[in-house]
């Protein structure tokens, strides 16, 4: 095993876990909309779990990475409801059958699948008519100045965060997925560096 890819399994991930418990006010209002049978994409350590309503029945959590396990099991043993594991990526042919959930969510995920409008379009093969694609991104500036210098430094970005793009046009990658967004909030974080900062929250139907 390399010096990155210790980096990526060891070190990363307790950082990315400690930075993104400072999310947690954004989480209720995408996953509040949850319902039934719900795929979650990028299940990272499970900090979505506390965060689902009482309408969700199952929780099927997709992640290549199996990362701080002791942590995760805790937060799965907590969850209102069962947790099935994936352990797989989401940019190939996902093992479900077609119209299978109910809801599908992602929370700062898109931003690191390699190739994301393949694991978009079957997402929304796996999501039943009628059901919701909920998802909260962060993205691409409209503000011409802040995108180039995502552009600049996206390459040391993808490096630094394992795999993660700053410079992706959420709206545009879900819209050329197939999916009708219902509604998209764009709004800037109050802390932090911008380029990192621009945020896509929505819902999209198949």
């Amino acid at each position: 095993m390399g010096l990155y890819d210790l980096y990526q399994r060891h070190v990363f991930p307790p950082f990315l876990d400690l930075t993104m418990r400072r999310m947690d006010e954004y989480r209720p209002e995408v996953l509040s909309q949850a319902e039934g049978d719900v795929l979650e994409i990028g299940f990272g350590t499970g900090l979505n779990i506390p965060h689902y309503p009482s309408a969700v029945k199952s929780l099927t959590a997709l992640d290549p990475l199996d990362a701080l396990r002791r942590r995760v099991q805790k937060r799965v043993a907590a969850a209102r409801f069962p947790v099935e594991r994936v352990g797989r990526p989401a940019d190939g042919r996902l093992p479900f059958d077609d119209d299978r959930f109910d809801s599908v969510t992602m929370t700062w995920t898109l931003c690191s699948i390699d190739e994301p409008d393949l694991a978009l379009q079957e997402m929304r093969r796996v999501l039943r008519a009628g059901g919701r694609l909920l998802f909260i991104e962060h993205g691409r500036s409209d503000d011409p100045g802040v995108a180039r210098w995502q552009d600049r430094l996206n390459p040391v970005q993808r490096v630094v965060a394992c795999g993660c793009n700053m410079n992706r046009r959420i709206d545009a990658l879900v819209r050329d997925a197939g999916f009708a967004l219902e509604r998209l909030d764009r709004f800037t974080l109050p802390e932090g560096p911008r380029i990192l900062g621009e945020m896509y929250r929505g819902a999209a139907t198949p």
